[in-house]
C-alpha cells in the first residue's frame, strides 16, 4: 500500500475523502500515517490456503465494515479482492476492485485454479467498478463469466509518479563505445570477449520464481562465460511469504557462485536504477509491473518477457527487447544484444521508454479514474 498506492491516498485525501488502509502490519505500517490515511492492521495469510483461515478472514473484513461503516471499499490483491468484496457486498458497501495481476494460482490450471476462479466470481458480480491493469486479463475474467463486461475498466497499471520518477541521464562512462551491435549471435560454445567498459543489468522484484528468477540468473551464467565483466544484480526482499520463494540459502550459492549480487531491499529504487545499464523482469504473468514502469520513467532500456501484463511497457526493439517465458537462452540473447549496443544507442532506446511512460501510464490516469467513480455513488461518499 505504501509503495504502490501512496499517490492514490494522498489524493484521495486531498481530495476531502476519509482514507482507512486496512492491511497485514509490517515495516511500512508506521509510515502510513505519513500519507495522511489512518491504518488498521488486517492480519491475513496472503498465499495460505487453509479453508478455516479464509473464513476467519471473512470474518474480519466484515467486522471490520461493520464498525468503520464505509461509504465505499477499495480492494486489492487475491484474498481483500475476494473476501473484502464477499464482506463489503453482504453490508450493502460499494466496492471497486482493482485486479493488479493474477498471481501464481493463475499461471496453473488445476483445482485450485478453478476454486480461486469461482470465488471471483461471487466476488465480483455485484462490484461498482472492476479494474484490471491489462486487456487479457480483463477479456479472460469477461470471457469465463467472472464478472460482467460493463462493470470493468482499464488502469495503465498502478501508473507510474512522474515527478518523482524523473528522466536520469545514463552515467557517462570511460572508453569506447561498445564492440559493433551486430555482432550479437547465439551466445553458448563462444570465446570470451573484452567490453571496452562495464555493462551492468538490474531486476528489481520480490524474489520468486514466478518472476523469472531462476531464468534471470541462468541467463547471467551463460553471459558470463563470454563477457566475465558484465555484472547481473537483484534487488527485492528475500524469503516472502510465497510458495514460489527463493530461500536465504539459494541466493547465498547464487552469491557465492559469483553469477550475480544481490543488493538487498530499498526504499528508494531510484539510485539503483539510475546506475544501470538496463532492467530486466522475465516474469511469467503480471498486471502491470510497477518496477518496468518507475525503470521506463527514469529513461532505461527494459528487458522482459512476451508475457501478459509485462509486454504491455515495451515495444519491442524500441524501448527494449521481449524475450520467451521461462526460456533462459533466450533472455540471454536478449541480453547479449542490449549488452552490444553502444551507449548512444541505449540512451536513446532510454528515451523512448520515457516517452512510453508518459503517453501511457501517468499515475494521474489512475487516480482520475477513481475519483470519477468514486464521485458517481452520490454526494454522501465523501
Amino acid at each position: 500500500m505504501y509503495n504502490f498506492r501512496a499517490g492514490l491516498i494522498r489524493a484521495l485525501v486531498e481530495a476531502g475523502y476519509e482514507v482507512v488502509v486496512a492491511a497485514p502490519p509490517d515495516d511500512y505500517s508506521a509510515r502510513l500515517k505519513e500519507l495522511g490515511c489512518r491504518y488498521i492492521p488486517l492480519p491475513m495469510s496472503n498465499k495460505g490456503t487453509n479453508p478455516a483461515s479464509d473464513l476467519w478472514l471473512l470474518m474480519r473484513f466484515w467486522w471490520l465494515f461493520r464498525q468503520e461503516k464505509p461509504h465505499a471499499y477499495l480492494g486489492y490483491t487475491v484474498k481483500p479482492n475476494i473476501y473484502g468484496s464477499i464482506a463489503a457486498h453482504s453490508l450493502g458497501i460499494p466496492v471497486i476492485n482493482n485486479i493488479a495481476g493474477l498471481g501464481a494460482v493463475f499461471i496453473k490450471d488445476n483445482l485450485l485454479t478453478q476454486l480461486v476462479k469461482r470465488l471471483y466470481k461471487l466476488a465480483l458480480s455485484k462490484s461498482c467498478t472492476v479494474f484490471f491493469q491489462n486487456e487479457d486479463d480483463r477479456v479472460m475474467f469477461v470471457s469465463a463469466g467472472l464478472v460482467p463486461a460493463a462493470i470493468t475498466d482499464r488502469l495503465p497499471g498502478s501508473g507510474v509518479d512522474l515527478a518523482k520518477f524523473a528522466y536520469q541521464a545514463p552515467l557517462e562512462k570511460s572508453g569506447l563505445d561498445q564492440v559493433d551491435e551486430h555482432a550479437a549471435s547465439d551466445i553458448l560454445g563462444l570465446e570470451p570477449v573484452r567490453l571496452e567498459h562495464k555493462v551492468s543489468f538490474i531486476l528489481i522484484a520480490r524474489m520468486l520464481f514466478d518472476k523469472g528468477i531462476g531464468e534471470y540468473v541462468e541467463a547471467a551464467r551463460l553471459i558470463k562465460v563470454r563477457y566475465p565483466q558484465v555484472t547481473f544484480n537483484l534487488l527485492g526482499f528475500l524469503d516472502v511469504q510465497n510458495p514460489a520463494a527463493i530461500s536465504r540459502s539459494q541466493m547465498n550459492e547464487w552469491v557465492s557462485e559469483g553469477v550475480v549480487n544481490y543488493l538487498g531491499t530499498s526504499d528508494d529504487v531510484r539510485p539503483f536504477i539510475n546506475s544501470t545499464d538496463c532492467v530486466v523482469l522475465p516474469s511469467y504473468r503480471e498486471g502491470v509491473p510497477r518496477s518496468l514502469l518507475e525503470a521506463a520513467a527514469i529513461g532505461r532500456p527494459i528487458i522482459t518477457t512476451n508475457a501478459v501484463g509485462c509486454k504491455e511497457v515495451v515495444d519491442d526493439g524500441v524501448n527494449g527487447y521481449l524475450c520467451q517465458p521461462k526460456d533462459a537462452v533466450d533472455l540471454a540473447n536478449k541480453i547479449e544484444k542490449m549488452l552490444l549496443l553502444s551507449d548512444k544507442h541505449r540512451t536513446e532506446m532510454g528515451l523512448r521508454s520515457r516517452e512510453k511512460v508518459e503517453r501511457e501510464f501517468d499515475e494521474r490516469v489512475v487516480i482520475g479514474k477513481y475519483l470519477r467513480v468514486l464521485a458517481e455513488f452520490n454526494d454522501s461518499v465523501k
